[in-house]
């Protein structure tokens, strides 16, 4: 059955999605050797990783038993039972969360390793191990990382090489080999880091200004052209975040247009999230002309892929600045979950969140322009500096 204009019926939007597995968007199963061995290279890992946040997901052999186990709301058929530890929190729930839930719990995580006898993960390292047979295991290997040999001194079986096309170019450590593997680990924790595009904050009526300030000209062409010249050295992609009537007059630039409508700022980062949720956004307010690359440059070269965000304090030094700041993927479902909430203002989710702040180099450079005099001021600045 078609449409009206012969086109097939859409009954979902075509949205781009998050890049993840059952658990995050950065996985490692291991498999191939005993739980036992699973997790203590797990441990291991975590503790010489500690500047990352990795978590580690497996299964309780004990299932279910209450012989010995402390009373809980569990156990008294409550929903969920949370306890502040004093050193970590803990969440139990009576159900199974499913992948989109188990997401949504590690969102904060930089990799989730995970014991592969019991789940799979969108990345593997295998174990070799004479007393652990991979045979009835090979559909979990999908993405082979890391060959590692324990207690294997044969030759590889024909279905292992076989079953892995390119098994020739996967490296191959020794189990025990712990500084080798932590070694790979973090350098696969820096090939994951991901890229960064720059978005071009429009949005707005400019009601106090009178005019579009994104068409101001303060350096020889547009607000919006000059800030574009700013982020394109630093970034995969630049866009300009507009309202739809912006959207009709900017034909000589890529635009991302507001789909989430009435909510400033917020709105243009999540319309840019929507539009591509694997890629880091750095955004910068075309309020802002006396903004320079030395700051641009100076944020991305201090940032830390691992927080929700990295933003400079604002021009007062009190609040971080939420429209020069580079927001991580993993901020697209925290700002979604405060805007569920009620709250639109991104400073408030920078506030409430786990976050990497910086001291603004030069703070006066985040004087921002709003009305006919603080137009005039400005212009009288760059006057001056271009004339000293």
């Amino acid at each position: 059955m078609t449409s009206p204009a012969n086109k097939p019926h859409q009954k979902h939007a075509k949205l781009a999605r998050l890049e993840a597995g059952e658990f995050g968007r950065n996985e490692l199963a291991i498999v191939g050797t005993t739980c036992d061995n699973i997790r203590q290279l797990s441990y291991q890992i975590i503790s010489q990783l500690s500047a990352y946040k990795i978590a580690y997901a497996d299964a309780d052999h004990k299932g279910a038993q209450s012989g010995g186990e402390r009373m809980s709301a569990i156990n008294n058929n409550g929903y969920a039972e949370y306890i502040n530890k004093i050193f970590f929190t803990r969440l139990d729930i009576n159900k199974q969360p499913n992948a989109f839930q188990k997401r949504a719990l590690l969102n904060d995580c930089d990799l989730v390793l995970v014991n592969g006898n019991h789940f799979t993960a969108t990345k593997q390292i295998m174990v070799l191990d004479p007393s652990k047979s991979l045979q009835n295991k090979l559909d979990k290997l999908t993405d082979v990382q890391l060959i590692l040999l324990k207690d294997y001194t044969g030759q590889i079986p024909d279905y292992i090489t076989s079953y892995l096309p390119n098994f020739s170019s996967i490296p191959v450590l020794s189990f025990d080999d712990t500084y080798a593997i932590i070694s790979f680990v973090s350098g696969f924790m820096q090939q994951q880091i991901p890229g960064i595009n720059g978005l071009v904050l429009t949005g707005g009526l400019s009601t106090r200004m009178g005019s579009d300030k994104s068409a101001i000209d303060y350096h020889g062409t547009t607000q919006r052209q000059h800030v574009f010249n700013l982020l394109s050295p630093h970034c995969k992609e630049v866009f300009v975040s507009c309202n739809g009537e912006q959207a009709k007059t900017i034909t000589d630039l890529p635009v991302i247009q507001d789909s989430f409508l009435g909510l400033g700022p917020l709105g243009g980062i999540l319309s840019a999230f929507q539009q591509n949720p694997n890629i880091a956004w750095l955004t910068v307010a075309c309020d802002l002309p006396l903004l320079s690359t030395g700051i641009i440059q100076h944020l991305i070269n201090h940032r830390d892929a691992s927080k929700m965000a990295t933003a400079f304090l604002d021009s007062a030094g009190e609040f971080p600045e939420p429209l020069v700041t580079i927001w991580e993927p993993r901020a697209y479902p925290i700002l979604l979950q405060f805007l569920s909430q009620g709250y639109s203002c991104p400073r408030k989710a920078l506030i409430n969140s786990d976050v990497a702040i910086l001291q603004a180099p030069d703070a006066f450079a985040f004087k921002n322009v709003n009305t006919t005099e603080e137009y005039k001021d400005v212009m009288a600045v760059l006057h001056n500096k271009n004339n000293s």
